[in-house]
């Protein structure tokens, strides 16, 4: 069952007007919240990045927080499986065609939850290989657009290359992956780039980062040089699908220090664990 504008229904019955703004302009924006054991892993920085996004671009959030939260716990429980990635969208509604905004817009409100996919066992074990390219994106990616054609051509460069992900460089700094977040290791010291307008604010970057702090895991927010990713020791991505995995291949050549070349290392190793115990604690905290 899916939720479309205050109502559950199969997914095959679902329609929306080709003039929906969303469908025309890609005018909306959109969130994902992983679910384990039927209770959703941080789902208040999840709506707080929806309510952002929606403000940057002007829609009116159309729930609070708490008929947000109802309706997440309602999809959930809806669906057959435990484990599962809710997708939701807002765009700005039906309107004539137009590139200004209309007046008063009722927004188009979309939800759907699908069985979480993460990674598989033996890629968590062996890490994931990746692509390089140059960030010619626009420069608003901490919003969470639904118009995403320039991190769906990222995407397909790395499918193209048996990759997962493609890792991109903007004036020869690190910005993100076509749907992750990117952290480099150094000397044992975790760092990612600083949040900004070029990079989305991964809830899942948070996560990690909040996880290092609790750890004592030494981490640095700053900006990485395209040298430093390639002379890591490590390199991981995160994001909500994704949770944390090591890339051990970048364009083709081996990722990692001498002692772990080509595998996962030492901190990821940390890091994967302190992540499986957080999902186990949040779930069993909302229980």
């Amino acid at each position: 069952m899916i939720f479309l504008n205050g109502e559950w229904m199969p997914i095959e019955q679902a329609r929306v007007p080709v003039l929906d703004r969303g469908f025309i302009f890609g005018d909306g924006v959109y969130e994902f919240i992983p679910v384990y054991q039927r209770k959703p892993f941080r789902a208040v920085p999840h709506l707080a990045r929806l309510a952002r996004s929606l403000d940057s671009i002007g829609i009116p959030n159309p729930y609070s927080d708490a008929q947000w939260a109802d309706i997440l716990k309602t999809i959930i429980a809806k669906q057959s499986f435990d484990d599962q990635g809710v997708y939701f969208q807002v765009t700005r509604g039906v309107a004539p065609r137009d590139h200004a905004f209309p007046r008063n817009p009722q927004p188009t409100v979309f939800m759907m939850s699908n069985p979480l996919v993460t990674p598989s066992a033996a890629q968590y074990a062996n890490g994931v290989a990746c692509v390089t390219a140059v960030d010619n994106r626009w420069t608003r990616c901490d919003i969470k657009s639904i118009s995403l054609l320039g991190n769906v051509l990222m995407r397909q460069l790395a499918a193209e290359h048996d990759a997962v992900e493609t890792v991109m460089f903007r004036d020869g700094y690190l910005s993100e992956a076509s749907s992750s977040n990117v952290f480099i290791v150094k000397d044992g010291v975790i760092a990612a780039p600083v949040k900004d307008n070029l990079m989305l604010h991964g809830i899942t970057l948070d996560a990690v980062i909040d996880l290092a702090r609790s750890s004592s895991m030494p981490l640095e927010l700053r900006p990485i040089t395209a040298s430093e990713v390639w002379n890591a020791d490590e390199l991981w991505l995160s994001s909500s699908s994704k949770e944390v995995v090591a890339i051990t291949k970048l364009d083709g050549r081996a990722v990692g220090a001498a002692a772990h070349l080509g595998k996962p290392g030492p901190v990821f190793a940390k890091m994967h664990a302190a992540f499986a115990a957080a999902k186990v604690a949040s779930a069993q905290a909302q229980a």
